[in-house]
């Protein structure tokens, strides 16, 4: 794994074979600064290395040393700080691990019996039994054994049992903060209940002191209950203290367990708000009932009630957001299945012998479960009976149902729609597509982007600054106020009247401010504003099949300039297919007899492939069987292949079934065609383009059909399957005419084989690894975002320009070994170049490690996945534009939200402290503990937002300008000047011209390319068998490379 997937913020001092790893769930955590105190506190613990903590995920990742403490001590040392903290039991076990909870246990030999029995069994490692909790925890080798046989012998035992499962809706609920959500939902309830009467009480009097026409000190007197008591102040006292010893409770306990640890939180500034204004509230009013003032003080009882009432309000609303913003990933973890239907499979019949309802957590690998029409596949597996369309949008994002036969492959989650099919788990636990995307998801939102890091480094800063500022406010006003007094006795001029002195003025006024100053500081936007948008983003982008594995790349993908395609899996599908087949003179006026010659030349073709490991026989055959609907051929006897050359046998027993079968829809098509008379004509046949050449010099004698379709099921063919120069060798003559078809395809980078059967050429077929339809498209829509596009191939380089010019790319780097791959990443990046990578082989994952965005194709190597940033689910070019643009929209929204989160501190603040009272400017505590709320939840909807995109599609890229692209790029097809197609060598970026070599050469490097490495070493040995390198091409191919 590349450096820079490491998190930023560890100080590892040892290496990662010496330490152990921890996930540990915290909850109490509400801004960046409760983030950094964790952090900072855990690293000076010894024999911890190394600390990442994500505030939304409620998760800390710590690096530990074994020899110094457990995670269960590292979890008592979050907790004893104020927040509680449990370990994320299993999280990176290699072994499988089963937790049973066991009814029917009486006394300790019930716990030994199950311990002793279970232990005893092939594949368990450790076995413990709880009597007081009723659980037994089991460790086993998956590959020996699973979680149904522990459970059925604790079952045979007499005992009643049943998995223990965290995934799905548990954890689901954790992630939509439903505990936090009630929560604060009380304590704002609370908070209302005596906030809203207070309100009522300070307005009443403050309107009623005015409706009378009194001075405050004659109204004092009059409302008096006691001298220096007056009814208001003892309403509000009633009032404010219940919410502020039990509606703050929260505030108090976080609070103090921060103190403890000598740490400053956002709990602790809310915490001085209230105290310093109800105890000195308390304080002046028992002052002036001691000393029997004529009227009563003023005081800020109304402060903790309203302050208390906006920050809960604030907080219930925040954990709700939090929680949508975590809904991808809960929606994900909802789809696991909880049952299976597991039943017993007759192999030669076909059908179920038993079947049982089982806990999805029970079933093993190589269960054959049975899944009904609407059902939740249970795990991944190969369907082996039936067939159905599944609906995997959730998992892949690909919004059509995807068809299901036997031998595909299912993925578990998704939703089996309308036929029963049986399946083989392949996958199951931890190990499915599901786990393994949702556990993809929760360290993407665990990692910390680096604007991030800053962010959370300001925070820690924050509120010892914002103590200090309000600190100084308080002397600044005290002392502008005694030297100035006209400043603020101009501001409170009804209070003069009223009758409060001079010195009453200016203290409450300075408290007022310093209180406000507390009270509308807020690191949490601040703190909110990267790790909403980055979990929402990348919740989005699983559900539209791009996961990404991180903060760090999400915000760097934008930044990225050039954008390099590996050919092979990548910009073309890695496997070669038949991509169209010309059949020479058939006499088309004769549908009936053109069908049985076309499915008996197939037919025998594909026998004759059959017996060949080569890939190019592996396409022909995999489409023949496609095409004619069988499994089995016919006879191949006295089978010789030549290396580079091609292959010769006698095929015999092709099955009349097949010859003789009906194609309506192909026999129509063929009525249709033998009414017109061009040269060429084509009909499609299995999606496959099938050409009836006319020859200008017959190769086959059509003047008796009979004769010329001599091709009837009880006879022996001589086959010949090969290039030009195996016909000409069997003494078969390849025209001119012939060969310039052989040319024209293999110009296209294609590879055209012949096929002769009984001493007459029949066919051309032409096999090629095909470019995906969506590539052409793809590559448009990034050089419209600005990108320059590479392809990087170790395929040759006439093969590679073919397939830059079928997509668009104008640059490319050909026969480039796997480790100049990344040679040429460095180059390119030393340039000042931001990188992404896109490719799906294990000789892609150095370069993909290398770039600055590695991007991975979901159906390509673990290898490759494992080295990439990013992964696309769907095998869809388009999302690698779709993961760019996610990228840009994601950061423009993190960008947003810190400019409301500054603005907000950075006017708020001054304008709490008074600065702004020359024009009339001031604000209450309760208005700044409002505007705190606000600020902290318009962050956290901001980033809400980005749940309203929708990535792009194929019908929304493809725009009337591409399309005028696309028409043009057709036409100028062959125009050089059109195509402008740059092309190097390895790692030489001089243009250089083309080699003057055979083009049968190059297709030769492609196919070998294909082949499995062994296979090249055999060819590559004997040079004798390899006439088609052409002796004149001084280029030296590397034939052991991996494309």
């Amino acid at each position: 794994m590349s450096s820079k997937s490491m998190m930023g913020s560890m100080n590892v001092q040892m290496s990662d074979n010496e330490v152990d790893r921890c996930v540990i769930r915290v909850s109490g955590m509400t801004c960046a600064s409760c983030v950094a105190n964790i952090e900072r506190h855990l690293n000076r613990v010894d024999g911890i290395h190394g600390v990442l903590v994500a505030l939304l995920s409620q998760k800390a990742e710590v690096k530990y040393d074994a020899a110094y403490l457990m995670p269960q001590q590292i979890a008592n040392i979050i907790t004893e700080m104020g927040y509680p903290a449990v370990v994320a039991d299993g999280y990176e076990a290699n072994d499988g691990e089963l937790e049973l909870r066991i009814h029917g246990m009486t006394c300790s030999s019930c716990v030994n019996t199950i311990e002793t029995n279970i232990g005893k069994l092939p594949g368990i490692k450790s076995a413990v039994v709880s009597l007081s909790t009723n659980v037994g925890r089991f460790v086993f080798d998956s590959e020996v054994t699973g979680p149904r046989t522990i459970a059925d012998a604790v079952s045979d035992m007499g005992f009643d049992c049943y998995p223990i499962t965290s995934l799905s809706m548990s954890n689901a609920s954790y992630l939509s903060q439903i505990c936090e959500v009630k929560k604060w939902r009380n304590s704002f309830f609370f908070s209302l209940l005596f906030g809203v009467p207070s309100m009522i009480v300070m307005m009443y009097f403050m309107h009623q002191m005015p409706a009378s026409g009194e001075h405050h000190e004659s109204m004092s007197t009059q409302y008096n209950l006691l001298p220096g008591l007056s009814a208001e102040n003892f309403f509000l006292f009633l009032l404010a203290t219940p919410v502020q010893f039990i509606g703050g409770r929260y505030f108090y306990i976080q609070a103090f367990k921060a103190l403890k640890h000598r740490m400053a939180n956002m709990d602790v500034l809310i915490m001085l708000a209230t105290n310093i204004a109800y105890f000195y509230s308390v304080s002046i009013l028992i002052y002036f009932i001691s000393v029997g003032a004529e009227h009563s003080p003023r005081t800020f009882f109304e402060t903790p009630p309203m302050l208390l009432v906006f920050i809960s309000l604030g907080r219930w609303l925040e954990h709700i957001a939090k929680g949508k913003t975590s809904e991808a990933l809960a929606k994900l973890m909802s789809l696991q299945a909880t049952e299976a239907i597991l039943v017993e499979w007759d192999h030669n019949l076909n059908r179920t012998i038993t079947e049982k309802s089982i806990d999805v957590e029970l079933v093993q690998r190589g269960d054959y479960l049975k899944v009904i029409p609407g059902a939740k596949i249970p795990v991944d597996g190969r369907v082996v009976y039936g067939h159905s369309m599944a609906d995997e949008s959730l998992i892949t994002g690909e919004s059509l149902p995807v068809a299901k036969r036997v031998g595909s492959q299912v993925i578990g989650g998704s939703i089996n729609q309308n036929g029963m099919i049986v399946i083989c788990a392949t996958h199951v636990g931890k190990d499915t597509a599901l786990s393994q995307i949702v556990k993809l998801i929760e360290e993407a939102q665990t990692s910390k982007a680096p604007i991030q890091q800053l962010a959370d480094k300001i925070a820690g800063y924050f509120v010892p600054g914002v103590l200090l500022v309000s600190i100084t406010t308080l002397i600044s006003w005290i002392v502008v106020g005694y030297n100035y007094p006209e400043i603020i006795t101009a501001y409170h001029l009804h209070d003069t009247e009223d009758g409060f002195s001079k010195h009453e003025i200016i203290i409450q006024f300075a408290f007022q401010c310093a209180l406000t100053v507390l009270s509308i500081a807020c690191p949490c936007s601040l703190g909110l504003a990267t790790p909403t948008a980055v979990m929402v983003g990348t919740g989005v982008g699983a559900l539209n099949g791009i996961l990404i594995k991180g903060a760090e790349p999400l915000e760097s993908a934008h930044k990225v300039k050039c954008v390099v395609f590996d050919k092979t899996g990548t910009i073309t599908y890695g496997t070669p297919v038949v991509t169209k087949i010309i059949l020479f003179d058939v006499i088309k006026d004769e549908p009936t007899s053109c069908l049985r010659y076309l499915k008996t030349l197939l037919a025998i073709v594909g026998t004759a492939e059959n017996s060949s490991e080569h890939p190019i026989a592996n396409a022909i055959c995999n489409y023949i069987k496609k095409a004619l609907e069988i499994d089995v051929f016919g006879t191949c006897d006295d089978f010789v292949s030549v290396p580079g050359f091609g292959l010769q046998c006698l095929v015999s027993n092709i099955d009349d079934s097949i010859v003789n079968s009906d194609n309506k829809n192909l026999m129509n098509e063929l009525k249709s065609y033998s009414k017109l008379n061009p040269d060429a004509e084509v009909i499609q046949f299995n999606e496959i383009d099938i050409e009836f050449h006319k020859t200008n010099i017959k190769i086959i004698d059509t003047s008796d059909t009979d004769k010329a379709y001599d091709l009837n099921s009880n006879n022996k063919f001589r086959v010949l399957v090969g290039n030009r120069e195996w016909m000409t060798r069997n003494e078969l003559n390849v025209t001119q005419e012939i060969n310039e078809l052989l040319m024209q395809y293999e110009i296209c980078g294609q590879t055209a084989i012949l096929c002769a059967v009984n001493g007459s050429l029949r066919c051309i077929i032409s096999v090629a690894d095909t470019v995906k339809p969506e590539a052409h498209l793809a590559v448009y829509s990034l050089k419209m975002l600005g990108l320059d596009v590479v392809l990087l191939t170790g395929d040759n380089k006439k093969t590679a320009a073919a397939i830059a010019k079928q997509v668009g790319i104008n640059r490319v780097f050909a026969e480039v070994l796997p480790s100049h791959k990344v040679k040429k990443i460095r180059q390119l990046q030393s340039k000042g170049i931001k990188v992404a990578m896109v490719g799906d082989g294990v000789n892609d994952s150095p370069a993909l490690a290398q770039a600055n965005i590695g991007i991975a194709i979901a159906n390509g190597t673990d290898v490759a996945i494992e080295a990439a940033d990013v992964v696309l689910v769907r095998n869809d070019l388009l999302d690698v534009y779709g993961a760019i643009d996610l990228s840009r929209r994601t950061v423009q929204r993190i960008r947003l939200n810190f400019m409301f989160a500054s603005v907000y501190n950075v006017l708020g603040i001054p304008m709490a402290a008074g600065v702004f009272l020359p024009w009339g400017i001031v604000l209450k505590p309760w208005m700044g503990s409002a505007a705190m709320a606000l600020s902290s939840v318009s962050v956290v909807a901001s980033s809400l937002l980005l749940k309203l995109y929708r990535k792009p599609t194929r019908e929304t890229l493809q725009t009337p300008e591409y399309l005028e692209y696309e028409r043009k790029s057709r036409y100028y097809k062959s125009d050089s000047d059109f195509d402008n197609i740059s092309i190097h060598r390895g790692l030489d970026d001089t243009n250089i011209p083309e080699p003057k070599g055979s083009i049968i050469s190059d297709n030769l490097s492609k196919v070998l390319n294909m082949m499995p490495v062994s296979s090249k070493a055999i060819i590559k040995i004997d040079k004798s068998c390899q006439p088609l390198l052409d002796t004149n091409d001084n280029t030296n191919y590397e034939m052991n490379q991996l494309v």
